[in-house]
């Protein structure tokens, strides 16, 4: 919908209505949000148009640096309007100092960046996967459990350099170890050997909502495969830019790249 068609929707918010949305998470730096709202609601989260299913679920999240003060609008289907501000919690982000990486690759040669590039391009179209499916709104649970060796949003230094932010959760286990899906999906993405990322597989939860899976050893699935929550999908592995046998577990909103911890229990309260 239109920035002014929406616009002119506004009207004097229902008393009746404003109970009519529940939201679900952590309200911080890089949260995934899942919420519940009549069916018919048009919503908007600052400036950005957000999908609602036909039974009224929805989903969207924070970035991992995103503002503190957020906006959420609802218009429900008599037309009134919801304008709920979201305060978030800021998030501390460790550094975390990883060496041994080789040569090729932190400077790999134009093969190798042609090679990537490919790469990026294969994650980057299955990210922004739009399906119908309501799994996202499903509770999570852990693709693996385990001793938690590096979190999101810290920033790695590798050999000394200062590289991009880690955008997943890194569960440390032996090669071999098997990994299972955290919730229903379908496959969109399932590569062997990427260059920085292994063995790689993207599992679609609907409205935008996927994990990816990273640095895998063995693969047991294909693209366009329908999966159900806690079966097995892969082996834990230490291919791609991996110093050791782990799994890194990501959870995305379409390009957004989120915090998997905040929709999943406390790892130690399923070990």
């Amino acid at each position: 919908m239109g920035q002014a068609l929406f616009a002119g929707l506004l009207g004097v918010v229902s008393t009746a209505s404003v109970a009519q949305v529940q939201l679900h998470g952590k309200m911080e730096q890089g949260a995934l949000i899942r919420g519940e709202t009549l069916p018919g609601t048009q919503i908007r989260l600052n400036d950005t148009d957000i999908d609602v299913s036909p039974e009224g679920k929805f989903v969207f999240g924070f970035e991992r640096q995103a503002p503190l003060s957020q906006q959420l609008t609802l218009v429900y289907p008599d037309g009134l309007t919801q304008i709920k501000p979201l305060t978030l919690t800021e998030k501390e982000y460790k550094i975390d100092r990883v060496n041994g990486i080789a040569k090729k690759i932190m400077k790999p040669d134009p093969k190798a960046q042609a090679r990537s590039a490919k790469d990026s391009k294969q994650v980057k179209a299955a990210r922004n996967t739009f399906s119908d499916q309501n799994a996202f709104s499903q509770d999570f649970i852990w693709p693996l459990t385990g001793r938690i060796s590096g979190v999101y949003g810290s920033q790695r230094v590798y050999n000394g350099n200062p590289g991009n932010p880690h955008y997943g959760v890194d569960v440390a286990a032996k090669t071999g170890t098997v990994v299972v899906a955290p919730q229903d999906g379908v496959i969109t993405l399932a590569v062997a050997d990427m260059f920085y990322s292994g063995g790689t597989i993207i599992l679609d939860h609907g409205y935008g909502v996927s994990s990816s899976f990273l640095h895998l050893s063995k693969l047991y699935v294909e693209p366009g495969q329908q999966i159900k929550q806690g079966e097995p999908i892969a082996e834990v592995g230490a291919t791609g830019r991996a110093t050791g046998p782990h799994l890194d577990w990501r959870i995305n909103w379409y390009q957004m790249r989120l915090d998997p911890v905040t929709i999943v229990p406390d790892m130690a309260s399923v070990r």
